[in-house]
């Protein structure tokens, strides 16, 4: 066998699933706390040390704040719009979103959200390209040295660049988000955010002493799980949401087959998408989640898994909200450590709470399979991915079995547990 260790460093813990990549096989899965007190490689090399020799080291992290971005376009409708989207894809927590000619104060506001990396979009391909322009020498003016990432119009790129470069500013130029109307391209984005996560944010957090942290570190986690979760879609056959409850923040994930984009879309669709509450988070946002279940009025059972029921229930609702529809979803993945740590039955009942939300204003999925990523698998399918796409594609097919085989709908589960 040839072995690879996936680790993701999170808030809370810090996980790892060894896997065999050529049979694609599970070998090991574990978990300890985040050393965030001392080194985070304390945590680290406590797994890799327990789980043994092994080829390969891939890693994500989230720990630390993860990835603070802030979006900057041309107005709020549609680049603006498309710009947070293609950010919160690239395993971003979207801190602030400006449109328009920035004034001097509102860069100040910007700045105050303390973002990681800003992305500065704005324009179609050989539209106006004035406003993005604008506030490339705004950003500029207040000799701010963030990194930022331009993917706007492709016309202004030599004038936003020059603006940019001109008070040393770390600046990658890429494709933009939105070349035509309707049309919304996160690849080229996304990618330049990564790469800049990696070599600049990760270092910046202190998270580790030295260099070995940065160079381990390969993706955002959610990053890392958006992929895993496109990877698991090719195995579901239909629409496929995943909701990961975190300690300090929860994450949804759908990835919708492709289908007519619907006239209204000026912004475009992605078809697989995230977004992310940061104000919903099990241990670190308790008091978020019971404040945004009287606003919701979502009920809040006890034990942290009521907490995470509720915290599922509310993303999901957001999650609809920012144009997802979920009405074909087919199967239903729950993850993180408060799902991975209870029974099956009590985890998959916290789960299936989702799917009881018929207050919360968007049509459900008729009969979707539930189940719970108690090994955690798709993070490391993500990590693994460009690699190994074939033990990637495998890893993911085993938890798609589990929700094909053991995952419940709700009737079935009703009939077995009671209501």
């Amino acid at each position: 066998m040839t072995l690879a260790a996936c680790v993701d460093v999170g808030s809370t813990d810090t996980k790892l699933a060894v896997v065999d990549t050529g049979s694609g096989e599970l070998v090991a899965a574990a978990a300890t706390p985040t050393t965030l007190g001392g080194d985070v490689l304390d945590g680290v090399d406590a797994l890799l040390a327990a789980a043994g020799p092994v080829e390969h080291v891939y890693c994500c992290s989230s720990a630390g704040g993860g990835l603070r971005l802030a979006v900057i376009g041309y107005e709020p409708l549609v680049s603006a719009d498309a710009g947070h989207r293609v950010a919160l894809s690239a395993g971003a927590r979207v801190v602030h979103v400006a449109a328009g000619p920035l004034s001097a104060g509102q860069v100040r506001a910007v700045r105050a959200d303390r973002p990681d990396v800003v992305l500065l979009v704005g324009g179609t391909d050989g539209g106006d390209g004035d406003v993005i322009v604008h506030n490339a020498r705004r950003l500029a003016a207040a000799r701010w040295r963030v990194p930022v990432v331009v993917a706007g119009n492709a016309d202004a790129r030599g004038d936003v660049t020059a603006a940019l470069a001109r008070h040393g500013l770390p600046v990658v130029v890429t494709g933009n988000v939105l070349p035509r109307i309707g049309v919304v391209d996160a690849a080229p984005a996304r990618a330049a955010i990564r790469d800049l996560f990696i070599r600049h944010v990760i270092g910046g957090k202190r998270l580790s002493k030295g260099p070995r942290f940065p160079r381990l570190v390969s993706a955002a986690t959610p990053d890392a799980v958006l992929t895993g979760v496109g990877v698991l879609a090719a195995q579901a056959g239909g629409d496929l949401l995943v909701v990961d409850v975190g300690g300090a923040t929860t994450d949804v994930y759908s990835a919708l087959q492709p289908r007519e984009v619907p006239p209204d879309a000026v912004a475009g669709v992605l078809w697989h998408a995230r977004t992310v509450e940061g104000d919903l988070g099990v241990r670190w946002n308790v008091a978020g989640i019971e404040a945004a279940a009287a606003r919701e009025r979502v009920p809040v059972a006890g034990g942290p898994l009521g907490l995470a029921g509720a915290a599922a229930t509310i993303a999901v609702r957001r999650h609809t909200r920012a144009g997802r529809d979920l009405r074909h979803v087919v199967s239903v993945v729950a993850s993180g450590g408060v799902f991975r740590h209870a029974q099956r039955h009590a985890a998959t009942a916290a789960a299936e709470a989702i799917l009881r939300d018929h207050a919360g204003g968007w049509a459900l999925p008729r009969a979707p399979r539930i189940a719970v990523d108690a090994a955690y698998v798709l993070a490391a399918a993500g990590l693994l991915a460009a690699d190994h796409p074939a033990a990637a594609a495998r890893l993911c097919e085993q938890l798609g079995e589990r929700v094909t085989s053991g995952g419940e709908t709700p009737a079935e589960f009703g009939r077995r547990h009671g209501p």
